[in-house]
């Protein structure tokens, strides 16, 4: 109960996507993965204005990716999502987590063991209502995905707890 309460801090605003259009966005392209780019051995950021990101983003990407907003457990088209491929950063397609790496924390968000990458993760001190918690964000975009836990399965003992609009699936 403690990962649900932690998960879930926040309400979300209703999203503005039909349930249909949700389902599909587990279908995106494969070339909507954007393979990470470096410049001096650093990732290359992706800058946006606000305004782009919320003519980019559907209202709900927006308020969890920009915002740091949080969307109700067991609503997420991701949580209970078993095929082979890759999940990528809804916002700017860098590749996240593999299904391989996925697990059923029972949260019922997505949850993950490790990153594709350790760099494609950034992360961050989290004090908001009153709980210590270490925020995920996309390392090449600074988009909120959600939190890391330490009480995750072997063989890293980390629980990646991430909101399902934060991402979008590639089949392999």
């Amino acid at each position: 109960m403690l990962a649900l309460v932690a998960c879930n801090a926040a309400s979300s605003p209703s999203t503005d996507k039909p349930a249909a259009a949700t389902a599909a966005q587990t279908q995106v392209a494969s070339d909507s993965i954007v393979p990470a780019q470096y410049a001096d051995g650093k990732l290359v950021k992706v800058v946006h204005t606000d305004a782009e990101w919320k003519a980019q983003l559907t209202e709900m990407e927006y308020y969890v990716l920009r915002k740091k907003g949080t969307e109700r457990a067991f609503t997420g088209d991701l949580w209970d999502h078993h095929e082979k491929g890759t999940y990528i950063c809804a916002a700017c397609g860098l590749p996240l987590f593999r299904s391989e790496t996925k697990f059923n924390s029972g949260t019922g968000w997505p949850s993950y063991y490790q990153p594709m990458k350790p760099e494609y993760i950034a992360d961050e001190a989290d004090h908001s209502y009153g709980m210590e918690r270490d925020e995920v964000l996309c390392a090449r975009c600074g988009g909120h995905l959600g939190h890391v836990f330490p009480d995750g399965p072997e063989p890293t003992g980390l629980r990646y707890c991430i909101n399902s609009v934060s991402l979008d699936f590639v089949k392999d």
